[in-house]
């Protein structure tokens, strides 16, 4: 009885008795809703800075009660948005659905998980590359001097040199030191469409042509494949990508104006920054530097891409579909009546 008793009292059962030397029970997984994934790959892929709420209850509006209007009652902004909204409709599966035959309420919860998708990959992000970033921007064989620390941006910008430097607009001679004090001091304000250096192939602008080496910057290669590949992949860059002679987040890495991304940024403008190389991309007048560079990119990320379209293998399973789909082809062109696909 008194040993039932210390039994009882240790909390031990007499009925069940756990084995210490096996694994215990599994704890239940945390499932967080899809939406929140389809955010983070849309803030990635698509549009970083998106009020999603708005996004959605304009582009529900124009495909319900605006649908019958065409579109050049529309301006040239709500005909980008409605893009973007599209677009977030094809990414996400039975998302028109939900919005269209749900209440209001649902628009609002499916919102608010989007948003926190996109919210949750750009801090995730600009945290990953923020010390990482530091490696790419020093010269092989030298250090920053003075050092900068890896986990805050404070010390950052204008006010070093070597951040500084890669920060100064195009067309702006940092060495000038009446530029240079001029931009640590604010007195010279940089409006976000005066792009940085630092986007171009080894940090060099040529006003006389001012796309060559636009956006082929290796610091924007570095942190293209950090975020869409893996930080290791990085390391794998060619020695070259270090010289003194990446996602735009790197804008937002360099400055010093703030800690975090803030949308009032007046330092470096992010916000209008990342706005205007959007409309670059989709300006109808620049698509064809544009796939030009595409192009360019494709080769450095994927070093086995060919813009050239390659014949099929003699006898693979595709040259084999291919040859029994033209004659199949061939055969209904000469009697329609008779062959059937």
């Amino acid at each position: 009885m008194p040993a039932e008793n210390d039994s009882a009292a240790s909390g031990i059962g007499s009925h069940h008795r756990d084995d210490a030397l096996h694994l215990g029970p599994r704890k239940k997984a945390c499932i967080s809703d899809p939406l929140i994934g389809h955010g983070r790959h849309f803030c990635r892929t698509v549009h970083a800075l998106c009020n999603i709420k708005t996004l959605l209850t304009n582009g529900i509006l124009r495909i319900g009660e605006q649908a019958d209007e065409p579109d050049e009652v529309f301006t040239a902004e709500q005909r980008r948005e409605h893009r973007v909204f599209t677009v977030l409709l094809q990414m996400v599966p039975n998302l028109e659905a939900r919005l269209m035959e749900g209440v209001d309420d649902d628009v609002v919860i499916a919102a608010d998980l989007i948003q926190k998708g996109v919210s949750s990959a750009r801090s995730d992000d600009t945290k990953s590359l923020k010390g990482s970033i530091l490696d790419w921007i020093v010269p092989l064989g030298h250090s920053l001097n003075p050092p900068l620390a890896r986990n805050i941006k404070t010390d950052r910008g204008f006010h070093h040199e070597r951040t500084g430097a890669l920060l100064c607009p195009a067309g702006l001679d940092w060495s000038d030191p009446e530029i240079k004090g001029r931009l640590r001091s604010g007195e010279m304000t940089v409006p976000g469409d005066q792009w940085p250096i630092f986007l171009y192939a080894g940090y060099e602008y040529d006003p006389q042509n001012p796309w060559k080496g636009l956006f082929k910057s290796t610091l924007l290669v570095c942190a293209y494949k950090h975020i869409f590949t893996s930080p290791s992949s990085v390391e794998k860059c060619p020695k070259a990508t270090r010289s003194a002679s990446p996602r735009l987040q790197s804008h937002m890495l360099l400055p010093s104006s703030a800690s975090v991304f803030s949308r009032s940024d007046t330092v470096t403008d992010s916000e209008r920054f990342y706005h205007s190389v959007v409309e670059y991309f989709e300006d109808v007048d620049e698509q064809e530097e544009v796939k030009e560079l595409l192009v360019w990119w494709n080769r450095h990320i994927f070093p086995t891409y060919s813009s050239a379209q390659r014949a099929p293998t003699k006898n693979s399973v595709l040259a084999k579909i291919k040859e029994q789909r033209a004659l199949r082809i061939s055969a209904q062109r000469s009697n329609p009546e008779r062959c059937t696909d």
